[in-house]
């Protein structure tokens, strides 16, 4: 494809992406497809001869659109939000077309000087001190990994450097709760602690955040025992239920022991740009790093996570690869961030978050901020207020967490696994019809539903339709 040919197709796929985007409310929220019949709308064999690029934007729309579930809607109340603000795609075009390598500074430097910026302004608007330095990762999953792995070198004093962790005289420990993101189970797992070596600390039983006196005990057993402590992972709006695990006093816990403390943050982190909501990672300042995405609610386009460490040094140590073709005069003066993570190569993700800031403006960031707060507020006193209905979990965010408890021909409230066929049923009619998405998930052993507020379109009117929609449908499924 020559410049004058990308420029013809580049025009077309733009003026095709704002006619999506325009639609999208028109469009099903879920996928409305079966198993296999994306797959099965392609042929069998690769394409042979170059194709016109009219034909391909035509089965980009007749094949790949009806397979995806619009998360970009404004009834989607799944998951979590995962925006991706306009702005931030013309940062990610911007970076696809720029075709940058990014294996040391040499081979681009702007794209690790324009990161060292972003990152230093986003350190600036979540409140965080000069303390902290920062990379861009793909996801808080590879944050974490990079964590635990800093965890382990830590605690087994830079095993790594000789026969790894079978020289090791006692086995490593990690400590988190039954709230924390699945990705700190499979961190656990690829740093190479092992899932026998995971502890899953009490937690509150309202609130869901991890208690500190119970890690305190678990720590000492632990250490009675002749194991090693290694790591903690304390969650700040762990996906669940948002739960808000009390970072200041599990940092003290943490530095008594040494012990590597990891700050995860993945979706709550937007809410650091919220000077009023900064209390809720109190303590954050004696953590050892911290994760969080951009790429959620705050709305920077996927993948865009940020890693804050305290310790580059330490970070820099137990990354590091130096071969010899990527040795540089420049060594010494510059930030290499090869070794900040675990890939050599990386795309220029600063841009995206140049863009959308520069673009849409921290202010206006704010404001969207507040009002999907509001609307979570609204929405739960809308709950707590109707007979048949209940608020499970604190709301300390945006996602309001519910079950619907309706009585049996009996009058009798529903309980056990009857009331999770109901929940589940309920749901999956919502679903299924494509007027709203919701995830449900397990609290306490019983089903209940998420509705997780922060779609860069999401009004309170959306919010009002889904609360009414709720009604019908589980007080519909009561009655059958």
């Amino acid at each position: 494809m020559t410049p004058e040919e990308f420029r013809e197709a580049g025009h077309a796929l733009i003026d095709w992406i704002a006619d999506y985007r325009q639609s999208i409310p028109e469009q099903p929220v879920r996928a409305q497809v079966q198993p296999g019949e994306v797959r099965q709308s392609f042929p069998d064999s690769p394409p042979t001869e170059a194709g016109d690029f009219a034909t391909l934007l035509e089965q980009l729309e007749s094949r790949v659109v009806p397979g995806i579930t619009q998360v970009q809607h404004p009834m989607h109340f799944g998951w979590f939000p995962s925006n991706a603000s306009l702005a931030s795609v013309l940062g990610d075009f911007a970076s696809s077309g720029l075709g940058t390598l990014g294996i040391s500074w040499e081979s681009c430097p702007a794209l690790t000087e324009v990161e060292e910026v972003v990152c230093n302004w986003l350190q600036q608007l979540t409140g965080l001190s000069q303390n902290w330095k920062g990379t861009i990762h793909d996801t808080a999953s590879t944050a974490c990994v990079t964590a635990m792995i800093l965890a382990r070198e830590r605690a087994s004093n830079y095993s790594k450097n000789s026969a790894g962790l079978q020289a090791v005289p006692a086995p490593l420990v990690v400590y988190s709760t039954s709230q924390a993101h699945s990705s700190i189970a499979k961190a656990v797992q690829l740093a190479g602690f092992g899932q026998d070596n995971l502890r899953y600390i009490d937690e509150d039983p309202y609130t869901r955040a991890m208690l500190p006196e119970a890690l305190a005990r678990a720590i000492e057993k632990d250490l009675a025992a002749g194991l090693i402590p290694a790591g903690i992972v304390c969650s700040v709006g762990a996906t669940g239920t948002t739960a808000m695990d009390p970072v200041a006093e599990i940092a003290v816990i943490a530095n008594q022991h040494n012990i590597w403390l990891h700050v995860d943050a993945a979706m709550a982190g937007s809410a650091m740009l919220l000077p009023e909501c900064r209390y809720l990672w109190d303590g954050v300042e004696a953590a050892d790093s911290l994760a969080w995405n951009p790429h959620k609610w705050m709305g920077t386009i996927l993948d865009t996570a940020l890693f804050y460490v305290r310790d580059t040094a330490h970070l820099e140590k137990v990354m590091s690869t130096n071969p010899a073709y990527l040795q540089s005069t420049a060594d010494g003066q510059v930030t290499q961030y090869r070794d900040w993570g675990i890939p050599l190569g990386r795309r220029f993700r600063a841009l995206k978050l140049w863009f959308h800031l520069h673009l849409d403006g921290i202010e206006n960031i704010r404001a969207r901020l507040r009002r999907d707060l509001e609307n979570a507020r609204w929405l739960a006193e809308q709950v707590e207020a109707a007979e048949d209905w209940e608020v499970v979990a604190p709301v300390s965010l945006q996602t309001v967490c519910l079950r619907h408890l309706p009585g049996d021909s009996s009058a009798n409230p529903l309980t056990g696994k009857a009331l999770d066929r109901h929940t589940l049923e309920w749901v999956d009619e919502i679903n299924r019809s494509g007027i709203a998405f919701l995830s449900p998930s397990i609290l306490d052993g019983r089903w209940m539903v998420r509705v997780s507020i922060g779609v860069e379109a999401t009004t309170r009117a959306h919010v009002e339709a889904l609360w009414h929609l709720l009604q019908t449908k589980a007080e519909e499924g009561a009655e059958l």
